[in-house]
């Protein structure tokens, strides 16, 4: 069966600022969490009248690329991102209000940035955006802009951001889903670029210069030849191969089911269930060892039987899973990444 498989090119260049305030970072993961998860690309662009611009725009793309991965497996990719990046969002806001960048009319000297986002999974991106960077992808000879600029014009000489991260606690995160075919290439550039540099010729260097990397750094000395007096930054993506049809639409619509309790002896999901340890009206909670890695003890939690037709018991349940792996403390439990595959809803921790 194909795999999902893409190459990525990225280049970011201060250009005529003293600082680069962009930041930009992409995640290909190893089986099974890059058919679990997918290919995550960010890019964030600070705003360039705060001193904390570039922590902010660090703070999101960094933040994102991790803590999306650590979102549980039966969430959507929809939800995780989302979750992510408004929790994102809250962080920067309160890092704002904390500081001496608080000043209620003087908000765009805080922790303020865009983000635009692009997860690969299965046979679909999706796209995240809040800001003015965009996303774009290759039509013909010329680029379609995926994301809509959330900016506000004043007048020809005056514009602000009318959304970004660490603006309010609260965000509006733009959404959509957009199938993918072999061969697609997906674009992601911010304002000191895309403003000095037409699609066509975007779409020339990722044709001369097979090195994405290389056509990055086209792109970015274009733009700045050109003019351009902001930070730049440019990342590709170009599909390689995607799964097959069949399998990614299983995938598609089916979502981890509620498993049975087992009994010591079974095996479960590649675990071998040695006893129980505790079961109440919230959870089952058992004893077991991963017979794919050497016998190591783990632990598996379970839904309670009694609450599986709640659905606000069942999102904290996957909540607790993606709280769990993001927290490291002698004692508290450690969450286990997925090994493998799951076919059912539950916890792993060590």
């Amino acid at each position: 069966m194909a795999q999902l498989k893409l190459s990525i090119g990225q280049h970011s260049d201060r250009g005529r600022k003293e600082a680069n305030q962009d930041f930009h970072g992409a995640m290909i993961p190893a089986e099974p969490v890059l058919g679990l998860k997918g290919v995550a690309v960010a890019l964030a662009d600070g705003i360039s009248s705060s001193k904390v611009g570039r922590i902010a725009a660090e703070s999101a793309v960094g933040g994102f690329l991790s803590d999306y991965y650590c979102t549980p497996d039966s969430w959507s990719v929809k939800t995780s991102a989302q979750r992510v990046i408004a929790a994102t969002n809250s962080w920067l806001d309160a890092q704002t209000r904390r500081t001496a960048h608080a000043d209620e009319h003087d908000k765009d000297r805080g922790h303020v940035c865009t983000l635009s986002a692009v997860v690969v999974k299965s046979r679909t991106a999706h796209v995240f955006h809040v800001g003015d960077s965009r996303v774009y992808r290759r039509v013909g000879n010329s680029l379609e802009q995926l994301t809509t600029d959330h900016r506000v014009v004043v007048s020809s000489e005056q514009t602000y951001l009318g959304r970004a991260l660490g603006i309010n606690a609260e965000v509006e995160i733009d959404y959509q889903a957009i199938a993918l075919e072999p061969g697609d290439v997906l674009v992601l550039a911010t304002d000191g670029v895309y403003e000095h540099v037409e699609p066509r010729a975007v779409v020339q260097a990722i044709a001369d210069w097979p090195d994405l990397d290389d056509a990055a750094r086209k792109i970015v000395e274009t733009a700045y030849q050109r003019g351009s007096p902001d930070n730049l930054t440019v990342q590709i993506v170009r599909i390689d191969a995607l799964p097959d049809g069949e399998a990614a639409e299983l995938e598609a619509h089916t979502g981890l089911p509620l498993p049975p309790l087992p009994e010591p002896g079974a095996l479960f999901d590649g675990y071998r269930i040695v006893r129980r340890l505790h079961g109440s009206s919230r959870s089952h909670v058992y004893l077991a060892v991963d017979t794919e890695a050497g016998a190591e003890p783990v632990v598996l939690k379970i839904p309670s039987i009694d609450l599986r037709g709640d659905p606000a018991y069942l999102k904290r349940f996957a909540m607790e899973e993606w709280v769990a792996r993001r927290l490291d403390n002698p004692h508290l439990l450690k969450a286990r990444p997925p090994a493998r595959p799951r076919n059912w809803l539950y916890v792993v921790t060590e």
